[in-house]
C-alpha cells in the first residue's frame, strides 16, 4: 500500500487533511475487493496523518499525559474498493470540545465516487488518574489553534 498526503485549505485553522493509497493485495477479501474490517485500517492511516499535521499524534498525546480511545465509530459501505485503485481518504475534525470526533470519506481518486463514509469519536483520559475528562484538555485546543472554553 502506498500512501500519499494532501491538506486541504479553507478560512480559520483547516481541521481537514487527505492521504491517498491503493489498496494491498492482503486487504481484499475471497471475492476480490477491500474486506470490510480493513477500512477501519485506512480510517487510522488519515486519523494519524491528520493529528500529526497538528504536532499531535498519539506519541505526543502520551506525552502531554492524554490517552484518547476510541468510544465510537460509525461505518457506512456505499461503494468497494478494489486491488490497484487509487482512493483518496479526506479526515475532517468537526468537534473538539468535550470530545474529538472525525469524519471521514473515501473517494474514488479518479472518478471522485464516494465510497465509503465513517466517523470516529475518541475521548480524553487522564493517564496519570485513568479519569476521563468531560473538556478537552487545553493541549488540544493549543495544537488545534482554536478557542477555548469561554475564550
Amino acid at each position: 500500500m502506498t500512501v500519499a498526503e494532501h491538506t486541504t485549505a479553507g478560512p480559520g485553522p483547516d481541521l481537514s487533511h487527505e492521504i491517498e493509497l491503493s489498496p494491498a493485495f492482503h486487504d481484499l477479501d475471497p471475492m476480490n475487493i477491500v474486506w470490510h474490517g480493513n477500512y477501519v485500517k485506512y480510517l487510522e492511516l488519515a486519523r494519524n496523518a491528520l493529528m500529526a499535521k497538528f504536532n499531535y499524534d498519539y506519541p505526543q498525546m502520551h506525552e502531554s499525559g492524554y490517552a484518547w480511545p476510541i468510544v465510537d465509530l460509525r461505518v457506512k459501505y456505499v461503494g468497494s474498493v478494489h486491488y490497484g485503485q487509487r482512493v483518496r481518504i479526506r479526515a475532517r475534525i468537526v468537534e473538539w470540545e468535550n470530545r474529538l470526533k472525525i469524519e471521514y470519506l473515501i473517494l474514488c481518486a479518479k472518478t471522485n465516487a464516494r465510497l465509503n463514509k465513517a466517523s470516529t469519536v475518541q475521548v480524553a483520559l487522564d493517564i496519570r488518574t485513568g479519569e476521563m475528562c468531560w473538556v478537552c484538555p487545553p493541549v488540544l485546543w493549543e495544537r488545534l489553534g482554536v478557542k477555548g472554553p469561554g475564550a
